[in-house]
């Protein structure tokens, strides 16, 4: 089962160029994130007729994430539980049956947290905690199961072309990391580290300044595995080819092969 992850930045937008990737690549799951679209208006049937049943949480103009999938969708749960009055559209979870067991696939959209510190800092920090306890929640099952998104951070130095440009920015000053890093403590695995240890791997060019021309990257989309889906992983990488085509997003997608 390969599950893949991809911030869209507008899903209307960019149909033309998802439609074309899932024709081309075919991944079997697919975790969208900031979709910039309510439910009622995501472009459903031009998804459906490449195959793919949708699971949407979505919301206008801002946020919003969607889990596209060609295995049923079951037992779908919307919102990061711990704050009952979030109503950005940042997560969704579902179980996909595979061949020979399940998984349980969570789709998100971290906040971005800038500028910093602040307000949207603060959030971005509350969110990350609710992260972790979601996170524990899912451990605690003994299944396999992918946090699939755009975390909004940058967990190393090493994920940067230049990082020395991030060092007080959300997404790479010191907060953030340790954040992330409280997950992957619990015992969750990074799908394309494990992989690929020391590779530059970069999911996300600015659209300023050439970034892409300049290989000027960073890795903020992340695919971690409970221990159960880490037994099953045989393969992962990024798709950034998708980034030099025409009328990219700012994001690739990422993905990895379970054997589920």
């Amino acid at each position: 089962m390969r599950i893949a992850s991809f911030n869209i930045n507008g899903v209307k937008a960019r149909l033309s160029l998802l439609c074309d990737w899932l024709a081309e690549a075919r991944p079997d799951v697919v975790c969208l994130q900031e979709l910039k679209s309510q439910d009622e208006s995501f472009p459903r049937e031009a998804i459906a007729d490449l195959g793919y049943n949708l699971a949407i949480h979505g919301q206008k103009a801002f946020n919003g994430v969607a889990i596209l999938s060609r295995r049923p969708i079951e037992d779908v749960s919307r919102g990061l539980p711990g704050d009952d009055g979030d109503d950005q559209a940042r997560w969704i979870e579902a179980t996909v049956p595979g061949e020979s067991g399940a998984v349980r696939v969570c789709c998100l959209y971290a906040p971005n947290g800038n500028p910093a510190p602040g307000p949207k800092f603060d959030y971005k920090l509350a969110w990350m905690a609710r992260l972790k306890a979601r996170a524990e929640a899912l451990l605690a099952a003994e299944e396999p199961a992918v946090l699939a998104g755009d975390f909004n951070v940058i967990p190393q130095d090493e994920d940067a072309a230049r990082p020395e440009a991030w060092a007080e920015d959300a997404l790479g000053r010191p907060e953030s990391r340790a954040a992330l890093r409280r997950i992957l403590h619990l015992g969750y695995w990074d799908a394309l580290r494990v992989l690929h240890p020391a590779e530059r791997l970069y999911t996300f060019w600015d659209y300023q300044k050439g970034a892409w021309e300049r290989d000027d990257g960073i890795r903020i989309d992340h695919l971690l595995l409970t221990p159960q889906a880490a037994d099953r992983l045989t393969a992962s990488g990024v798709s950034r080819e998708m980034r030099g085509r025409e009328r990219p997003s700012d994001h690739v997608p990422v993905w990895c092969e379970l054997e589920i």
